[in-house]
């Protein structure tokens, strides 16, 4: 288990430590509770983070006073350590899996007849599926999922394995040409396979993980304007 994720754990039960069984609804009124309640919001924000939606509060609590007046532990610090490395490392692969199935069902209505079609910048598309929603404009705040790979098809990015999309202004040059080119032919709820040739994407420009005059392929789904 990480040392972030420790102090996230001593932080909740410092937490609810300093509350008592009888006033856990009461509105913080004094410093120390508005202190108390704003630590209890990010060390939970923290821990949720982490994957975990549940916690047993009672246990929680008993362990911090049984280390606190130095009572005789259920569970040893060393036997302990070992139970939050398997869980952790259980939750981590449940959410990995998980993660590998929804891209998976998201990539599996991807191309299969839809004709390519090509714009005078010599940006190319396939739609896989056209949404009906408002197209976005320029300088429009836009929120899209993708997933990025090569000519081989091996993968150089993707927002699934993120778990959430990203979110750019339209036509500023915060992304690729490509993109802001692509994404202002597109309908709220489009999700289309782009071939964006390397003048269009990072050019000569050597990132590291793209190589000079590079063609990228994406799958792209635009999902928001705001």
């Amino acid at each position: 288990m990480n040392k972030t994720l420790q102090l996230l754990i001593v932080g909740f039960a410092i937490v609810l430590s300093s509350c008592s069984n009888d006033a856990t609804d009461k509105t913080p009124e004094t410093e120390i509770e508005k202190v108390s309640y704003s630590l209890g919001v990010n060390v939970a924000t923290g821990v949720k983070s982490q994957g975990l939606e549940t916690i047993d509060a009672n246990a929680l609590a008993k362990a911090f006073k049984d280390v606190l007046e130095g009572n005789d532990l259920d569970i040893s610090e060393e036997e302990g350590m070992k139970i939050l490395q398997d869980f952790f490392g259980k939750l981590q692969a449940e959410q990995a899996e998980a993660g590998k199935a929804k891209m998976n069902n998201w990539l599996s209505d991807t191309i299969t007849t839809q004709k390519v079609q090509t714009t005078e910048s010599g940006l190319q598309y396939q739609i896989i599926a056209e949404g009906n929603g408002v197209k976005a404009e320029i300088n429009d705040k836009i929120k899209v999922h993708y997933y990025g790979y090569f000519a081989d098809g091996k993968k150089f990015d993707s927002s699934l394995d993120r778990g959430e999309p990203i979110e750019f202004p339209l036509g500023q040059g915060r992304v690729i040409p490509g993109w802001d080119e692509a994404f202002q032919l597109m309908s709220i709820g489009s999700k289309w396979k782009l071939i964006i040739p390397s003048e269009l994407g990072y050019g000569a420009q050597d990132n590291g993980l793209i190589p000079p005059n590079t063609d990228l392929l994406f799958i792209a789904e635009l999902i928001a304007i705001n």
